[in-house]
């Protein structure tokens, strides 16, 4: 009797650690199921640039909307902190950006009161709560601490970084930033170096964050050359270009 009670036992702790192993995996796929939507997304419609095919995404919104709503019913707080975190609040600030453009009609470009608009008072949804992407950068994501971000997120404009054609990804997250930042000031749009004037000149990136930077770095510069094989000389003084509020889609076939 006491033997035959004991394996019972044992058999029902091996079908419950069995169900709870099914229900995981069951979990994990529902969860990648919509960032391998938004995968789709970028490989379909990014081009090498970063350029955006914003009417093909429209004409097809199936896979955008699979990961906004994923978006929409995940708190940050229930992403494990750390690389998975960070991977999750980039593609959601990048997706949401990128169905922001289109709700407003994919305008040409975004003028003063378009960014008013679109940045602080729209509101997104994630995870249950409503918020707009300006406080979504600035008080959910800026505070992680990683500098980098600034140079994978993306409001869609021609002046944001490179937006890549495929997700962030918590496995192997730090490579990418490095090389999202490296990316970024290889590019004479984000940096150029004039000796004869004792400039550099630097994307306004650089100026809207600047105490981000400089927790990372004695000064811009500095930090612009954590990320260059051929360092900007440090004592030069720094100017910053123009941002270009042009929204960065592809050319007309």
């Amino acid at each position: 009797m006491l033997l035959s009670t004991l394996l019972r036992r044992r058999s029902s702790l091996a079908l419950a650690a069995s169900l709870g192993l099914a229900a995981g995996r069951a979990k994990a796929q529902e969860q990648a199921a919509p960032l391998q939507a938004w995968a789709s997304v970028l490989h379909d419609h990014v081009d090498a640039l970063g350029r955006v095919d914003f009417a093909a995404v429209e004409a097809n919104p199936g896979p955008l909307a699979a990961y906004i709503a994923q978006i929409a019913a995940t708190s940050p707080d229930s992403v494990p902190p750390g690389a998975e975190r960070l991977a999750y609040l980039i593609n959601s600030y990048n997706a949401l950006s990128m169905r922001h453009v289109i709700d407003k009609g994919i305008p040409r470009r975004l003028s003063l009161l378009d960014r008013a608009l679109f940045f602080k008072f729209s509101r997104v949804t994630v995870g249950g709560r409503q918020i707009s992407l300006y406080d979504y950068e600035n008080d959910i994501i800026r505070p992680v601490g990683d500098a980098r971000v600034h140079f994978a997120l993306n409001c869609m404009s021609v002046s944001c970084p490179r937006l890549p054609r495929v997700p962030f990804a918590a496995a192997g997250l730090d490579a990418q930033l490095d090389a999202g930042a490296r990316l970024f000031f290889a590019e004479p749009r984000n940096l150029r170096v004039e000796p004869s004037r004792g400039v550099v000149t630097v994307s306004a990136i650089l100026d809207f964050y600047t105490a981000d930077f400089l927790r990372h770095a004695p000064s811009l510069a500095a930090y612009v050359n954590l990320f260059r094989a051929e360092p900007v000389p440090v004592a030069d003084k720094i100017e910053f270009f123009d941002y270009d509020w042009t929204i960065n889609r592809q050319p007309a076939a």
